[in-house]
This record gives C-alpha cells, sequence and structure tokens, in this order.
C-alpha cells in the first residue's frame, strides 16, 4: 500500500484539564482533499496545528509521507499554511508575494519568474501580478494567498477556515474554484488539509472527511458516505439536517428530503416507517420550504420539499394541516447513540 502523507496514531493534546485532542487516528492519501469538520471546540483546528507543527502532541505519532515529525518544529516539515486573514504584504505586489517563499529559499530570479507566473495562471490571477493586495477583491487576495503557500510546491497543504472572511456568495463561489485548483496541483502531488466548520463546505469540496466532537473522530468516510450513512446521532445531526428517532426499540435517523409527506386520510398505521402528525410550522426559503411536524405518538420530524410548484402562500397555508409522513426502510438508517462522556476541548 502506498504511504499516505499524512498519519496520526494516538494524538493527544491538552491545555492543563482541557484535553483538545483525544487520541486521534487518521491517514490522509497523497494528492487528497481530506477535510476536518466539526463545531467549535471539537479540536480539528488544533489536529491542523498538530500537522503543522505549531504545537506538540502530549502523546501519539504524526507522520509526513512516513517520517516520524512529532518532535519537529514547523520549518523542516514540508507543509504550508493558509490562515483565514491572508497575511499578504501590502507594500509587495501579487507577483512579488507569491514569489516571497521562494526568495527566501534563494531560488534563482529566473525560476522565481516562471515558477510564479505559472502559479497565478492555476489560480485564474494571470496578468495581475503588478497589482498590490489593496487592489484586489477578496476573492482574489484569498487565491493569492493559496498561490504563494503552493508556489513552493508543498507536499501538505493546510487551509484553515480560509473562506470564512468571505461573503456567502463569494464563498460558494470560491468552493467550486478551491476544487479546482486542488485538481490542478494533483499531478505536482501537493495534499490538502482543510478545516471548516461548515457542513456545504465539507460535503462540496473533500474526496474524504473526518467529522470531529469533543477531540475525538467520530466517523471518516467520503462526503456521501457520512452524509447518508451517518455512524452516531451526533454525525446524522452536525452533517446536514436529519431526524433522530426511537421507535420500537431502534434508533434510527431520516434525512428531511427522504420523506414524503401527502395528506392524512384518517388511517392509523402501525408502521416502522410511516407517522402522522399536524404541522407546526413552515419555513419558505425560496427553492424549498421546510414543514415541522408534531407527530402524534410523540416527537416532531423535519420534512424538506422542493417548491417546484409551490408558492409561498400555498407553503405558508399548510401550517396546522394533518398530514401523512412516509419514508422508504432503507432511508432509516440505525444510529448509535451519541457518547456520553463530554470532555471540555479546544477548537
Amino acid at each position: 500500500m502506498d504511504v499516505p502523507d499524512v498519519r496520526l496514531v494516538g494524538v493527544r493534546k491538552a491545555y492543563g484539564d482541557v484535553i483538545a485532542v483525544d487520541g486521534v487516528d487518521l491517514e490522509v492519501a497523497s494528492g487528497e482533499f481530506f477535510t476536518l469538520l466539526g463545531p467549535s471546540g471539537s479540536g480539528k483546528t488544533t489536529t491542523l496545528r498538530l500537522i503543522a507543527g505549531f504545537e506538540r502532541p502530549d502523546e501519539g505519532r504524526i507522520e509526513l509521507a512516513g517520517r516520524d515529525v512529532t518532535g519537529l518544529p514547523p520549518y523542516p516539515r514540508d507543509v504550508n499554511t493558509v490562515f483565514q486573514d491572508y497575511a499578504l504584504f501590502p507594500h509587495m505586489t501579487v507577483a512579488e508575494n507569491v514569489a516571497y517563499g521562494l526568495r527566501v529559499k534563494g531560488v534563482p530570479r529566473r525560476e522565481r519568474r516562471l515558477r510564479v507566473e505559472e502559479i497565478l495562471q492555476i489560480v485564474q490571477l494571470a496578468g495581475l501580478g503588478n497589482r498590490k493586495p489593496s487592489e484586489l477583491s477578496g476573492g482574489q487576495r484569498q487565491r493569492v494567498a493559496l498561490a504563494r503557500a503552493m508556489v513552493n510546491h508543498p507536499q501538505v497543504l493546510l487551509l484553515d477556515e480560509p473562506l470564512g472572511a468571505l461573503d456567502l456568495k463569494l464563498r460558494q463561489e470560491m468552493q467550486i474554484e478551491l476544487k479546482r485548483i486542488q485538481r490542478a496541483v494533483r499531478e505536482v502531488g501537493i495534499t490538502f488539509v482543510y478545516v471548516t466548520h461548515d457542513q456545504e463546505e465539507a460535503l462540496t469540496m473533500s474526496d474524504r472527511l473526518a467529522v470531529f466532537n469533543d477531540g475525538k473522530v467520530e466517523q471518516i468516510g467520503t462526503p456521501a458516505a457520512v452524509y447518508e450513512r451517518p455512524e452516531n446521532a451526533f454525525v446524522a445531526g452536525f452533517v446536514g439536517a436529519s431526524n433522530v428517532l426511537q421507535r420500537f426499540g431502534r434508533t434510527f435517523t431520516v434525512r428531511p428530503e427522504k420523506i414524503r409527506m401527502s395528506a392524512d386520510g384518517g388511517t392509523r398505521r402501525d408502521d416502522d416507517n410511516a407517522a402522522t402528525g399536524r404541522i407546526r410550522d413552515v419555513v419558505y426559503a425560496g427553492m424549498f420550504t421546510r414543514y415541522v411536524v408534531d407527530l402524534d405518538d410523540g416527537g416532531e420530524l423535519v420534512v424538506v420539499r422542493q417548491n417546484l410548484e409551490t408558492s409561498s402562500t400555498e407553503a405558508l397555508d399548510a401550517r396546522g394541516r394533518r398530514v401523512l409522513l412516509e419514508w422508504r426502510a432503507d432511508h432509516a438508517i440505525e444510529t448509535k447513540p451519541e457518547r456520553e462522556e463530554n470532555h471540555d476541548s479546544s477548537s
């Protein structure tokens, strides 16, 4: 088997009584776009800092391409980090910012120029090399920061919520752009490790992702596997919206978009895959409407329906109606409950 570019074995990090990372094991393959996903305080950023060398683990081992780097400072590690604030030099041009790391390493001027032109082409900033950062948009500055981090061809590129400062529309555009850039440099062999609390980012860009909670990894898998088959209630609730039900001695989750909703015909059904209730709340969100249904046998279900032909008035008028909810048996995924232990942790 190929040696992974990043391997963590039993990594633990605590700050006094606060356990930030608690026995994390994971592997990231060469050229992979791997995301560390979790809420604030889950340990994902601390894990990234451990890989970068900004922090030292209390226990465990960190390897880069099979080399044990656990005790090494950041500089000898073949990694670069892109932060949320970009940290561009305002007095330098775009080309000078991108070339800075090459100049520090003593790369000859002609080679620097060629490599800068190449990477600016990849991030679609060709022709903007003479501009200052203040003359660029937020998305363009973010791409300059990426270009500066990638021009050295690091083995691993670490990205700490780099899209967090952008507005929603630009962030969505940059998610697609960042994945395109990753594919463009894959032949160079750069592995991306990305930190985010945004489930949409993780599902949009990742080859695989690890879901963090309280310093531990709850699940690792492809976006489709994690979304469609969450292993426990935390993953089901955090990665997208989900309904967690306990019926007939089973705990299972059903995604809101998998539930069919129709008028209640009044026939009571003793069925694992159906329920009746009354619509309590309606949230019209343009492309879809979210319905919250109080169930007759207790609890609630959230149902999402696309507004293919439904107007906002029709959707809102549904409040108070009785409905029958049905779902396929294979869409009811049995899950384990959340872990009972609850360690304090740092993001």
